[in-house]
């Protein structure tokens, strides 16, 4: 049996990574653990490096905050866990810009890019970052410093191209991460205890507006054997099981959902996982709940169900208005609840959502007579060298006292090599390396690189151009020969030195660190910096860096000032008309728990 994989996985990071890697230290301890091999955080990690970086984050201009994040990017600390993040929908996005393709933000921190296949020991991890909004997903990634308000929020949106290249994939993977959940993936839980702790995410779930459609899409052809999200602040498990791959497309009118008796798991069933009590979250009196996505800042907070939460709903101006394919049944199922005092009954029929026009998430998904530039990306059956059928996905808390924010697990990889040494396997070749030692180091997937390399030639990037196209689909078959070209590219030019698939330490730092005594205007714009990293792994892969741009570019830029921001329906309504209870909102009645109960977390 192949040596396991020892993880720490946290829900969102929120700047506090002082306290994230005291609580991994201590959970170490307890289960007797030296350490972990890595700590995988699902976004709102906030990698903010100076006070200019916050002008860059989704956050009202009295509640940011500095963090912790400085302290690790100066050098004053040390991550002492390898750490691994997706982005969130909170971030300083000019740094993660930087790192499009993925990256050290700090020494021992490493932020996945957009989209990725990393290599960790023996596991497979993938990630995709950014939140779900129709609207954008089919745009290319136009910002550019500096931004406006628009391009504050739009900047972290998933887009359909990061979509279409996880697609690509054709081989088995151990791990995915996403902030957003996966759609519909809230139905294979306990979903009337879900239900209860956050008492508007039933709506949002029926309705099929609940989690992100990318995130689904990825996980039903990834399958890997374990998912991780965020953003929603509350601990959930759930069991995919993707031999039911066909009714999770088409929700049956019968008493099961996505095709099968939704049964509670608990989090014990995970390996490694520790069931925690299912207890009320305990309230913080210094807790900031801010919902900041995709409206303008108010002029004051909404009316508060807690006083001592404040809870700004802004995230979802593009409500769907029509039931997606993962919608509920009109009569879901009775589970086992958690609680044996907990009701068993299913939850009443919701109401159903009238609407006179299409929504920018259902367009997101019409076929290419109704999409343009391009169809939508294909999702047919994954290829059989991804052969699990099981996923176990887990969600967690942010960091805050009483709340589950924390697991601990140990992996087995999915492809197990019981002879040593072990091999590493591409579509295209088999290289022979060492057993795996720890400390386990990151290192780049041939077969992301292949995928990478084939996009980026087939369809370079147009960065700060608003007006550009995402390029038209070509199908599995259509960058099949494409991708096999790369990886020749690859086999001959990387694989040739294994050396070279060992992610360098090369971290860098590029913006200034923070000052204390500097206080820049709330409206004031960093600049672009230049990231020597980007640039080393574009000359890896034999590609443009897109990302470079001489001083004269940057300046000029500066000089213009950001594009007029889009208007997009006006006040807090924005695409669909209105908020609608949209995912378990609504002035703090998210249940217990203050709503969804996202956002940056203030310390007064």
């Amino acid at each position: 049996m192949a040596e396991k994989v020892r993880l720490a996985v946290e829900g969102c990071g929120h700047g506090t990574l002082h306290a994230i890697y005291e609580a991994v230290g201590k959970a170490s301890q307890s289960k007797g653990w030296l350490g972990v091999d890595a700590l995988i955080i699902g976004g709102d990690f906030q990698a903010v490096r100076n006070s200019l970086d916050l002008n860059c984050m989704a956050v009202p201009v009295k509640y940011r905050e500095i963090g912790d994040f400085h302290e690790y990017y100066s050098g004053a600390r040390k991550a002492p866990y390898l750490t691994i993040f997706v982005g969130g929908n909170h971030e300083a996005s000019n740094h993660l810009w930087e790192l499009y393709y993925g990256g050290w933000v700090a020494p021992n921190i490493y932020y996945m890019g957009a989209s990725n296949v990393l290599r960790l020991g023996p596991i497979r991890i993938a990630g995709l970052s950014g939140i779900w909004k129709g609207y954008n997903y089919r745009k290319p990634h136009y910002e550019r410093l500096p931004y406006n308000q628009d391009e504050v929020r739009s900047i972290y949106h998933v887009r359909e191209l990061e979509v279409r290249k996880l697609q690509q994939i054709k081989t088995q993977l151990d791990v995915g991460i996403s902030h957003d959940w996966p759609n519909g993936v809230e139905w294979l839980g306990n979903y009337q205890w879900l239900f209860k702790k956050k008492d508007l995410f039933e709506a949002d779930a029926r309705q099929g507006k609940l989690g992100s459609i990318a995130a689904q899409k990825v996980l039903d052809h990834l399958r890997p054997t374990h998912w991780f999200s965020a953003h929603l602040h509350i601990k959930y498990t759930a069991t995919v099981d993707h031999k039911k791959h066909d009714e999770h497309k088409k929700i049956p009118d019968g008493s099961s959902v996505n095709g099968k008796e939704a049964a509670a798991k608990p989090a014990s069933a995970i390996d490694g996982a520790v069931e925690p009590k299912q207890e009320a979250p305990i309230q913080n009196t210094d807790e900031l709940d801010l919902d900041l996505d995709d409206q303008p800042e108010p002029s004051a907070p909404p009316p508060m169900h807690n006083e001592n939460e404040i809870d700004l709903d802004m995230d979802d101006e593009a409500a769907i208005q029509v039931p997606s394919s993962n919608a509920a049944p009109p009569s879901a199922p009775p589970i086992p609840a958690s609680n044996p005092n907990e009701s068993t009954q299913p939850p009443a029929k919701a109401d159903k959502v009238v609407s006179t026009s299409v929504s920018e998430d259902l367009r997101a998904q019409l076929p290419a007579s109704f999409t343009k530039p391009l169809p939508p990306s294909e999702t047919p059956d994954p290829p059989t060298s991804i052969h699990n059928t099981t996923t176990d996905f887990l969600a967690l808390d942010k960091c805050l006292p009483g709340r589950h924010f924390l697991e601990l697990l140990e992996i087995e990889p999915a492809n197990p090599n019981p002879s040593s040494p072990t091999t590493t396997t591409s579509p295209t070749t088999t290289t022979t390396e060492a057993p795996p030692q720890r400390p386990l180091n990151l290192h780049y997937d041939p077969e992301w690189l292949s995928i990478t390399r084939a996009f980026a030639l087939e369809h370079p990037l147009r960065l700060g151009d608003a007006s550009a196209q995402t390029p038209r689909d070509l199908g599995r078959s259509g960058y099949l020969s494409k991708i096999q070209t790369a990886q020749e590219w690859i086999q001959t030019h990387v694989l040739s030195d294994p050396s070279k698939l060992v992610v360098p330490e090369n971290f860098a730092i590029t913006a200034p660190v923070y000052d204390p005594e500097q206080r820049p205007g709330v409206h004031e714009q960093p600049v672009e910096y230049d990231n020597p990293q980007t640039q080393a792994f574009c000359d890896l892969l034999g590609i443009e860096n897109r990302f470079w741009s001489s001083q004269e570019e940057r300046d000029e830029r500066m000089r213009k000032g950001p594009a007029p921001s889009e208007h997009r329906g006006g006040g807090r309504g924005g695409h669909g008309g209105g908020r609608g209870g949209g995912r378990g909102r609504g002035h703090g009645r998210g249940g217990r728990g203050g709503n969804r109960g996202r956002g940056f977390r203030g310390r007064r």
